[in-house]
């Protein structure tokens, strides 16, 4: 009975998030370029994720904390983000390329629950926030490309609280 009630709550949130145009697991996918070196961008990341490892940033409320560096190569960085209340992780990476004097960086963060489909914008914010906490966004030649289409409620998302 608890696996029906469980398969058909996925089906209503898989019917949802496809008819709302969203992708089918919680997830998110964004496009940055930044006018600066990909070791510079590098750099603000991993010190970001290092910054943000423990509780101590959730205590004021919003989810800037519990990140983990897991991977720190030459074009890629990645961890992981545990949301504090419910404890969830999510898969957070940049690949980064360098352009010149300019780096582009392909992010993405999915949910590791198999069941997650919305999720309230927290995949977007799961970079977003590294991004801004880093000052990456400040830095000249500055531009994000994402959507709805590849990044789960995008357009609703609220960092201050994710």
């Amino acid at each position: 009975m608890l696996s029906n009630r469980i398969a058909l709550i996925c089906l209503i949130g898989a019917s949802r998030a496809f008819m709302l145009g969203y992708p089918l697991h919680a997830s998110c996918k964004v496009e940055w370029t930044f006018g600066i070196s990909c070791d510079q961008v590098k750099q603000r990341l991993v010190s970001q994720f290092e910054a943000w490892k423990t509780a101590d940033n959730c205590a004021s409320g919003g989810e800037k904390c519990l990140y983990t560096l897991k991977t720190n190569t030459d074009t890629m960085v990645a961890g992981t983000h545990e949301t504090p209340v419910h404890h969830y992780i999510d898969d957070v990476s940049f690949t980064l390329t360098p352009s010149g004097s300019t780096c582009s960086v392909s992010g993405s963060s999915r949910s590791e629950i198999w069941y997650a489909v919305l999720d309230y914008g927290t995949n977007y914010c799961n970079m977003h926030n590294l991004i801004t906490g880093s000052g990456l966004d400040k830095v000249s030649g500055y531009t994000e490309k994402t959507n709805d289409d590849v990044c789960t409620q995008y357009s609703s998302a609220d960092c201050e609280k994710y």
